[in-house]
């Protein structure tokens, strides 16, 4: 079995003990992060090492950005993408060596708060960072494994309110046209939505903004966890941890997992 996990953490460093501590209680084989932000250099590497992390690939910047694969199990970094053709550090992808699994960890960019790329230069640079993802998954022919903050609650039962979203950066008709163009390019399973079936309520992102997210319960589905056919089928367990939402000095995302029989 291996077991990968997904989690957009929002500052690595300010969540180290965050992390460590859903290290400790779930144990995944590889863990992806996002928005790490910041340097390689100033990753907490020796933290990760001493917990048994010791397999990493960083592509980190100052501040912004950033993502992080760190994992029990042996892998190598194969790939940076630079979908947002910028530098921005928004992508790395490895292979688990001595198996056939490649797992490429991706932070989408959010798109600001107008869905018009003629008003917002952001949502502009989202729509073309999607299209050069879906070039990329049109030429894949690898298992593959990609995971994390899409940026893209694609189904109505993904968002608290399909009808309040609809003009919402996240959840536009458009965006969600944009990303089944990403899923028809590799045929794509969203293995979420295979354990958890649509209209099952899915959230994994809750605003900062919310003073009682809970009750509230105004979330998206933000994140996800999509595989090559082969890999999606030896999938065997799903969960998502809302609990983390509550910890302290929480992320606004919480933490997926999938587990494979390999």
């Amino acid at each position: 079995m291996i077991s990968v996990a997904t989690w957009n953490i929002n500052s690595v460093r300010l969540r180290l003990p965050i992390v460590e501590k859903y290290l400790t209680e779930h144990a995944p084989d590889i863990l992806c992060l996002q928005e790490i932000k910041c340097e390689e250099s100033k990753f907490p590497a020796e933290a990760f090492a001493e917990m048994g992390y010791e397999h990493q690939a960083v592509h980190g910047q100052k501040g912004y950005h950033g993502v992080a694969t760190i994992s029990r199990i042996p892998i190598q970094e194969v790939s940076r993408h630079d979908w947002q053709a910028n530098g921005e550090a928004r992508h790395v992808g490895v292979q688990v060596l001595g198996k056939d699994m490649f797992v490429d960890n991706v932070y989408v960019p959010a798109g600001g708060d107008v869905p018009d790329r003629e008003v917002n230069a952001k949502f502009g640079q989202k729509i073309d960072f999607l299209g050069r993802m879906t070039e990329w998954a049109d030429t894949l022919d690898k298992q593959t494994l990609i995971v994390g903050d899409f940026n893209i609650a694609p189904l109505e039962s993904d968002v608290w309110s399909h009808k309040q979203l609809l003009k919402v950066v996240s959840h536009t008709p458009l965006e969600v046209e944009i990303l089944q163009r990403f899923k028809d390019a590799h045929d794509w399973v969203d293995i979420g939505r295979e354990h958890i079936q649509d209209p099952e309520r899915y959230f994994s992102w809750w605003s900062y903004r919310s003073p009682d997210w809970r009750k509230n319960d105004r979330g998206r589905r933000l994140d996800h966890m999509w595989a090559s056919k082969q890999l999606a089928a030896k999938s065997v367990r799903h969960d998502l941890l809302e609990d983390a939402r509550s910890w302290e000095k929480p992320s606004d995302h919480i933490p997926l997992i999938t587990e494979f029989d390999i």
